[in-house]
């Protein structure tokens, strides 16, 4: 067995009716003055106003920043930072989806003003010390609960990456109740991008790829793979939700520790142009980026297949491979999200300049089980079209 290496959150609290302990945890964790990270779409759902209402019970000030965007710009995150440090907060809670976590990542690495956000891009460029951290997500995708990273969207359309464990957040509360309000399109693109996560992390050409992360992406996809439809389709499924949320967690922890590859790597310029949200930009590259890799290594994704779906066992090999790839395509379908580039009213000549653009994501597609030149590339993108 060779070395590696595994990092995770310090805790993780995970049950339906947890938000309801987020006074008594920022107490004990961090102290009586925080700043709460959300977005306006939060806002309108009423969690925040919960939330705001439990900390206040237990005689916490809290600093609220809710102006986080979609693949948050620069511009967000040193605005929130600069608020935290001129508030003298002394931790932050970050609640929502994956670009909350993200920002209130960021914001507790630079309020102390020891760093500055262009010298952490990259991986291992952020030292730390940061403000005690606290993450509650309320979709079932990103995993950024448990996860040393952080995706900033630099310039107009090019993202890039904090990776580092200190970001790690202290606690990782987690309470499917906060779901259950998720649209059905948005509990179908973060499912799959949850999916992803746990399909990349198995597969990672990696070399911190180990058996812990392959252990919890097998178990995320398994419970994923029961409850996504059900998750989608009937939104207040209790058993779904708590399936859904816990997979994404777990597809986190694996994917934080055996990094993702050339479905995210060419997901992201799908995001950077056209602000399309990350999880569909993922499933509508999935199932043509594994079919490009099963040419060459099959093995990863016909292993995967029987926990998603267990109809797949009876083959083997390259078929079982190959049918995992036309499945995952399926269930996109079935979750209602849209089959091709070119229903997203994505010119046809833009392709080449996508191409480009993923060919910069090297952080990832040097994980990739297949080698990606910008060549293939573009004929991935094409086949998504």
């Amino acid at each position: 067995m060779t070395p590696f290496t595994f990092n995770t959150s310090k805790s993780i609290q995970f049950g339906v009716g947890a938000l309801g302990r987020i006074g008594e945890l920022v107490r004990a964790q961090i102290g009586e003055r925080i700043m709460l990270v959300t977005d306006p779409g939060m806002m309108s759902t009423g969690i925040v106003d919960k939330a705001l209402d439990i900390l206040n019970a237990a005689g916490v000030t809290v600093e609220l920043f809710k102006d986080v965007e979609a693949d948050p710009p620069e511009n967000v995150v040193l605005q929130a930072a600069a608020q935290a440090r001129d508030a003298g907060v002394e931790g932050v809670v970050g609640l929502g989806g994956g670009s909350s976590l993200d920002v209130s990542k960021l914001v507790a690495l630079l309020a102390l003003g020891k760093e500055e956000l262009k010298d952490v891009y990259g991986v291992g460029n952020a030292r730390g010390p940061r403000l005690p951290l606290i993450l509650v997500p309320t979709t079932s995708g990103t995993g950024s609960e448990v996860t040393p990273i952080s995706i900033v969207t630099t310039g107009t359309n090019e993202k890039m990456g904090v990776v580092s464990p200190v970001i790690l957040p202290d606690v990782a509360l987690l309470d499917p109740e906060l779901t259950y309000g998720l649209p059905p399109h948005i509990t179908a693109a973060t499912g799959i991008d949850a999916m992803v996560h746990a399909i990349e992390a198995y597969a990672s050409a990696s070399s911190n790829n180990n058996p812990v992360s392959r252990m919890l992406a097998t178990q995320a996809l398994t419970l994923m793979g029961r409850s996504i439809l059900k998750a989608v389709h009937e939104g207040t499924d209790t058993e779904a939700r708590s399936d859904m949320l816990l997979g994404s967690m777990l597809a986190g922890q694996a994917f934080a520790n055996s990094p993702v590859a050339a479905v995210h790597a060419l997901a992201y310029p799908l995001g950077g142009h056209f602000h399309i949200p990350h999880g569909l930009s993922n499933a509508l590259v999935l199932p043509h980026v594994l079919r490009f890799n099963v040419v060459t290594s099959p093995q990863p994704y016909a292993e995967l297949a029987p926990y998603v779906f267990p109809e797949l066992a009876k083959f083997e090999g390259q078929e079982r491979a190959a049918a995992f790839c036309d499945s995952l395509a399926e269930l996109s379908g079935a979750c209602g999200l849209q089959p091709n580039l070119r229903a997203m009213n994505i010119p046809e000549e833009v392709l080449p300049k996508l191409a480009s653009d993923a060919m910069n994501q090297t952080r990832l597609l040097v994980n990739n089980p297949r080698p990606v030149t910008e060549a293939d590339a573009l004929a991935i993108y094409r086949a998504a079209y």
